[in-house]
């Protein structure tokens, strides 16, 4: 058996090579200990603060353990240093929650019984719509307004409102169906 002395002697390839072919975890926690202080920089640079950074470094510990022995890895630091970005960047954009707006989700809730900005609205139905949002709650008017009157998408409105994305869309949608039937009530009246 190998002393810690003979193991610090190694290169990093025939670390690697002795990690695959024996399973002795010596190998793998001495290429570790090597780069370290190489990983931690590296999450630090792009995660941006230490606890993050560590968690990484610990995550990375417990992944490459298995990715080492599925990879021919020919330059151990190069293969190392991409797998901890690539790492990084994944965390980054998991922890990001941006929002994708599907266009067919756009073109239904644009599409429906009728448009709020309709242009070729007679002065009763534009009068009415009028009446209608002031009749609306609050998170219901503040959504609508946003998407028809000014264009925003639902991940604006999520991130002028702080609602939910969920929430946004149930409050267009329910918005949408009570000023239809307050507008066809109203109207009704009018005839």
């Amino acid at each position: 058996m190998r002393t810690n002395r003979d193991i610090a002697k190694l290169s990093n390839e025939e670390l690697v090579e002795l990690y695959k072919n024996g399973g002795q975890t010596i190998y793998f926690h001495e290429l570790y200990r090597r780069y370290i202080p190489m990983l931690y920089g590296l999450c630090l640079k792009y995660l941006g603060n230490e606890s993050d950074a560590q968690d990484a470094v610990m995550d990375l510990f417990e992944d490459l353990n298995q990715k080492i022995t599925k990879y021919s890895i020919t330059n151990f630091h190069s293969w190392l240093y991409t797998v901890a970005k690539n790492h990084c960047l994944l965390k980054i954009r998991k922890e990001k929650q941006v929002f994708f707006e599907d266009i067919n989700e756009t073109i239904m809730e644009n599409g429906d019984f009728f448009t709020l900005l309709d242009e070729e609205q007679s002065n009763e139905e534009k009068s009415a719509l009028e009446h209608c949002m002031t009749e609306l709650g609050v998170e219901q008017r503040t959504s609508i307004e946003y998407f028809y009157y000014e264009n925003k998408s639902y991940a604006d409105i999520v991130s002028l409102t702080g609602y939910t994305l969920d929430k946004v869309k149930s409050y267009i949608q329910n918005g949408k169906r009570n000023l239809k039937n307050c507008i066809k009530r109203i109207l009704e009246i009018q005839l």
